[in-house]
């Protein structure tokens, strides 16, 4: 049955939000009008490292039985590529497959431009962690794309230094504070960490982890919650121990900030999977003093992390041969032999729970050879992944909070006050763009 627009926009209440700028129907893996016969050419738009070798094991395996063949085209990243993708589905030649981080997800569907391939994936959903699947479907039954990996935050402590100066790794936020303000009485120069003005993912994925929803959808229309209560209380948490001094107040990935991890003078870092290739190059001189620990909780009783990065794999509306781009979307991102080459290859952190533990992941990286269980740890945080709420102007709301939380970093003000700012910037772009704006 063809995937009308009518139906699209009937089955639920995000759908209908979403189709607020939508241009005309998308279809699902079955509505493959036009269609080719015979062997099928699919293109695929990514910025994955290597992934033109991984693709090759597909188009001399499956992809040749099926006579499904993929080129890789190599992009960059970011806001350019979904402006890329934009621009080519205006002109109906958007590439039958994308690479798309997991905030960019509804600014493409709101646009049309990701197809509902939940007909063509399978049981895929069986692969993930609820809150990674979750971050595909936008909440509704339609399915915009397969996950690939993910950035499940922790906690990374020099765990040399935390015993010198008789530190414990805190298990709460509050047991952090103390942390922090314990290291600064026993050592001034140090700091326990920063807030970093310049990342608005990390912030993101703290306020993910609290149970904020910055997203919603009220009937037919938006609701932005991003000075919601449950992000007032990590923006407070932060901003009180900038203004205290308990932590610093510099931006991260500078030659300053390297300097600070490599010397010891920052001794934490809350990042996430990926971070012990940031410490390779960063700090390298501390390489094996590192551990990594679950992130602190809000209550005594929880266990859950936030997402910090992540892409997935969609297939778009413009293609005429969704059923075989959403097979290939599926093999690249559950086959074992693919996420193993794409571990090798580009360096990812699978989002298939299987592969979590399985071929490059069965020994920790080598920076943290020190902690044999670093991949079995990652992986049970993982799981822990909460439900995130994105909606199509992340990009509006990242770069108001780099403003707006830069200069309340540096000047130690108000950080609630900063985020009445997003929430304010974010509000008015959506109703410039034509969306409908719950109050």
């Amino acid at each position: 049955m063809p995937y009308t627009k009518r139906r699209r926009l009937v089955s639920s209440a995000v759908a209908v939000a979403l189709g607020a700028t939508a241009l005309a129907a998308c279809g699902s893996s079955s509505d493959d009008d036009g269609a080719q016969s015979g062997p099928v050419s699919l293109t695929y738009w990514t910025w994955t490292p290597g992934m033109d070798k991984v693709v090759d094991l597909w188009n001399k395996g499956p992809g040749e039985k099926e006579q499904i063949t993929v080129t890789v085209k190599k992009q960059a990243s970011g806001d350019t590529l979904v402006t890329k993708i934009l621009t080519a589905h205006k002109a109906g030649k958007a590439p039958d497959l994308v690479q798309a981080e997991y905030q960019a997800l509804p600014t493409l569907v709101s646009n049309d431009a990701l197809a509902d391939i939940a007909d063509g994936v399978g049981d895929a959903k069986s692969k993930f962690a609820e809150g990674v699947w979750q971050q595909t479907t936008l909440g509704t039954d339609a399915v915009y794309a397969v996950p690939q990996d993910i950035g499940p935050m922790m906690f990374y402590y020099r765990e040399d230094l935390f015993k010198e100066y008789g530190l414990t790794v805190p298990a709460t936020w509050e047991e952090f504070a103390e942390t922090a303000r314990t290291l600064k009485k026993a050592a001034p120069g140090k700091d326990l960490t920063t807030f970093s003005a310049n990342d608005s993912g990390l912030f993101a994925g703290l306020a993910q982890q609290a149970g904020a929803r910055w997203w919603t959808t009220s009937g037919d229309k938006w609701k932005v919650g991003i000075n919601d209560a449950a992000t007032k209380k990590v923006a407070e948490f932060w901003g009180g121990l900038v203004e205290e001094g308990a932590v610093d107040n510099q931006p991260m990935y500078t030659p300053a900030w390297n300097k600070a991890l490599n010397t010891g003078k920052q001794i934490a870092w809350v990042s996430a999977v990926w971070a012990p290739g940031t410490l390779t190059t960063a700090a390298p001189d501390t390489k094996g003093k590192w551990a990594m620990a679950p992130l602190p909780q809000w209550g005594d009783d929880e266990s859950r992390t936030g997402s910090w990065g992540g892409s997935s794999t969609g297939v778009t509306t413009d293609s005429k041969n969704k059923e075989a781009a959403a097979k290939f979307a599926t093999w690249l991102n559950t086959d074992g032999d693919a996420l193993n080459a794409l571990a090798k290859e580009g360096g990812i952190y699978p989002a298939s729970t299987s592969a979590q533990l399985s071929g490059a992941f069965m020994s920790p990286p080598e920076y943290f050879a020190n902690q044999p269980d670093f991949y079995k740890k990652a992986a049970a945080i993982a799981e822990t992944t909460a439900p995130s709420a994105w909606g199509p102007n992340v990009n509006v709301a990242y770069t108001t909070f780099k403003d707006a939380f830069g200069a309340a970093a540096k000047n130690k003000s108000d950080f609630t006050a900063a985020l009445d700012t997003m929430q304010q910037d974010t509000v008015a772009d959506l109703k410039k763009q034509g969306f409908g704006v719950a109050e």
